[in-house]
């Protein structure tokens, strides 16, 4: 891996609650290649979404250090991009709107972003439903759109908190590849948050695997399954091998987040 693009060193987040403090990650340290896809797994309650809080500069953490591109991360910044579980779209807003809301928010020129936010919508597929409602579009759809406002704003990271959790099977299957082929044609760095073994091995690069909490790393797994994949990917004897390496090491768990 050339230089990361992202680093974190020993962080550590500790919670007050009414039963005292509460260790959430305790030594995690992780990095991220310039247009890496990174996975996170663990086990339910090992600090998952904490860490994307972290990352994103919503949670301080209580130890260590995060930066990115150099830069300590000290606060939310307008070069990392979130895609969320659910969409969170505007329901009076348009497609377009939607797409645009960081752009208004980080007081970007608006015409070129509509330009940008086009251009996006015709790469999800999305560019002939602009002016639709998000009410009118399916959830696979919805979550496409939400992928687009995540990198309206063309951030150096982009985040993803479970994106296709809510999806059924069918829809699932059809947003790794669209994902796949998005993340293919941007080139960015993405870090993604799953509890979904085979999800991780087809879309990552390489996968980060979390202790129980305190959430600290414990194995990566490099995923070195040539690309594009294919559905038949998911059929074939590698794949298979590195979901069975990555089952095996969970095996003493009981649940997923």
């Amino acid at each position: 891996m050339s230089d990361p693009i992202f680093r974190a060193d020993s962080l550590a987040v500790t919670y007050t609650s009414s039963r005292g403090p509460v260790k959430a990650l305790e030594g995690l340290s992780a990095t991220l290649g310039q247009g890496e896809f990174l996975s996170v797994l663990g086990p339910s309650g090992c600090g998952k979404s904490t860490l994307l809080k972290v990352v994103s500069g919503l949670l301080k953490p209580s130890g260590g250090s995060v930066t990115l591109r150099g830069a300590p991360i000290t606060g939310p910044r307008p070069d990392v991009g979130i895609v969320f579980q659910q969409p969170t779209l505007l329901p009076w807003q348009t497609t377009l709107d939607n797409v645009l809301l960081p752009v208004r928010t980080l007081g970007l020129d608006l015409e070129g972003g509509r330009a940008k936010a086009m251009q996006l919508l015709k790469l999800v597929g999305l560019d002939k439903f602009a002016s639709h409602y998000p009410g009118e579009l399916s959830g696979g759809m919805q979550q496409r759109v939400g992928i687009a406002r995540g990198l309206i704003h063309d951030p150096a990271l982009l985040l993803m908190d479970e994106p296709f959790a809510a999806l059924d099977a069918m829809t699932r299957e059809h947003m790794m590849m669209e994902l796949q082929r998005i993340w293919m044609a941007a080139g960015k760095s993405v870090m993604f948050i799953t509890h979904s073994i085979p999800e991780a091995v087809f879309l990552s690069d390489r996968i980060v695997v979390l202790s129980a909490r305190p959430g600290r790393t414990i194995r990566e797994f490099e995923v070195d399954l040539p690309r594009p994949r294919t559905l038949g990917t998911m059929a074939e004897k590698p794949f298979a091998e590195h979901c069975n390496a990555l089952r095996a090491l969970f095996s003493d768990l009981v649940k997923f987040d």
